[in-house]
């Protein structure tokens, strides 16, 4: 048996990250490590880092200035510790994080996870390591190997199916830290689904920096893209929810619209990021698209699946945004009326050509439209979820809620929901009634026996 060590890992930023989290938690169970609840227990502590959002590095080095200290207390208990930083942040700066921080131990790209148990082995033995340059197929091959732990295994999973981008947004660092796209084998994908559904999950969300993207071989053969790969998890025993993030307009494909009304167990979600209403703008971005193509894919979605929720990602102040540009988003938001955005600042990438840009906007200006925009967001997600009282829902519950005699679990809108429920409920679909609406979670009562089964979900899906 090997010897049992306690391994903590704080992961920054987008959902990949957090699977990415997961993924290094595997490969590393097999060499003895057990999840710790704080770096304070850790003998190994992994920073996950995202490099999308502004000064992402310096809270990277912020970090480490106090892993420092709990590193020394730790040697002087007579007990050793290893820091690595992995991720976006270490695949962008890690020479720099190697010189700048003695304290780190290994810097790793995120191609270069399945080699986590080899690198921890150089580290013991008196290295420092860096290792960043793998191609993706080699880290999800190396992965196959990997179970997915039982425990560490809720109701709903992520499943990566796609990693990098070809698309060369002018504002993002993805292209250059996760490299090219790389569609996974639909074999591969379909065995760790599988998986994922022995173990009890309900509900898998497939992921990718664009997911939509996803193309390959079918499993008896033919070319699939996203659409076919769906219908072929929620074929799958047990998978009761499909979900998929993150979409890029572009890739927005006829079968992938069809999917959402063909497919009961396809959520009425969709997140499907526009940046900007500006067709300047998206032109200076290089999002190739423009607003009217945008919205005519919403649309098309809507005719597909009535009721459908909508969200997006938006970018206020990028270089040489005008008034009259950011008023053109603020008129998009109002023409589709989103369930839930995300919005933020623009911030310059280091090494993106939107950060060499010379019409930087004000930090001023930008803030006070940022204000405008989320004010509007805001009262949108209000009245989308005010909707929604009185109304009758499956919900997936899949943890205790806040209070005694109380469990939590999400609707097929993303939102979150709170019922009176004892722990029977966990992994199971209920019908609920809305009760009351909030800002950001629904309080709801139990309104039927707890299973929502497919063909309710077919009936849904056509009213």
């Amino acid at each position: 048996m090997p010897v049992s060590r306690k391994l903590f890992i704080k992961t920054f930023g987008c959902q990949m990250n957090v699977y990415d989290s997961g993924r290094m938690s595997d490969a590393l169970a097999a060499s003895g490590y057990v999840e710790a609840a704080s770096p304070d227990e850790a003998d190994l502590v992994i920073l996950n880092t995202c490099h999308i959002r502004e000064k992402a590095a310096e809270k990277v080095f912020s970090e480490l200035g106090r892993l420092r200290l709990l590193k020394s207390r730790r040697l002087e208990e007579g007990r050793r510790m290893i820091i690595g930083v992995a991720g976006c942040v270490a695949q962008a700066q890690g020479e720099e994080i190697l010189d700048r921080a003695p304290v780190v131990d290994l810097v790793l790209g995120p191609q270069a996870y399945h080699k986590l148990p080899e690198i921890e082995q150089r580290v013991r033995s008196g290295e420092r390591v860096i290792e960043m340059d793998f191609p993706a197929e080699e880290k999800f091959e190396r992965l196959r190997g990997v179970d997915r732990r039982a425990a560490a295994a809720p109701v709903s999973a992520f499943l990566a199916v796609q990693e990098g981008c070809d698309k060369f947004c002018t504002f993002c660092v993805v292209p250059y830290t996760r490299g090219a796209e790389y569609s996974r084998p639909s074999g591969q994908i379909l065995e760790e689904a599988r998986k994922l559904a022995g173990q009890g999950v309900r509900e898998i969300t497939l992921l990718g920096q664009n997911v939509n993207a996803w193309s390959g071989g079918g499993e008896h053969g033919g070319n699939w893209r996203l659409a076919d790969l769906l219908g072929a998890v929620a074929a799958l025993p047990g998978i009761e929810r499909l979900r998929y993030t993150t979409s890029h307009p572009r890739d927005m494909d006829d079968s992938l619209i069809e999917a959402h009304g063909a497919l009961p167990q396809l959520m009425p979600y969709l997140h499907l990021p526009v940046q900007s209403g500006s067709d300047r703008i998206l032109q200076a971005m290089n999002r190739r698209h423009n607003a009217e193509d945008y919205l005519r894919i919403l649309e098309r979605v809507r005719r597909a699946r009535p009721g459908i929720a909508l969200a997006s990602d938006f970018i206020v102040g990028f270089p040489g945004e005008t008034d009259a540009d950011f008023e053109a988003t603020m008129d998009l938001v109002r023409e589709v009326n989103y369930a839930q955005s995300y919005s933020f600042k623009y911030s310059p990438r280091p090494g993106t050509p939107a950060a060499e840009r010379d019409d930087q906007v004000d930090e001023a200006l930008k803030a006070e439209r940022l204000e405008r925009l989320q004010t509007l967001i805001n009262a949108q997600q209000l009245a989308f979820n005010a909707a929604c009282e009185g109304r009758e829902m499956a919900v997936l519950f899949d943890r205790p809620g806040r209070r005694p005699g109380q469990m939590a679990g999400r609707s097929p809108y993303l939102q979150a929901v709170h019922a009176e429920a004892g722990p029977e409920l966990a992994g199971q679909v209920a019908r609920v009634r809305i009760v009351n609406a909030g800002a950001n979670s629904l309080t709801a009562e139990l309104a039927g026996p707890a299973a929502a089964t497919r063909k309710e979900a077919e009936l849904e899906i056509r009213s």
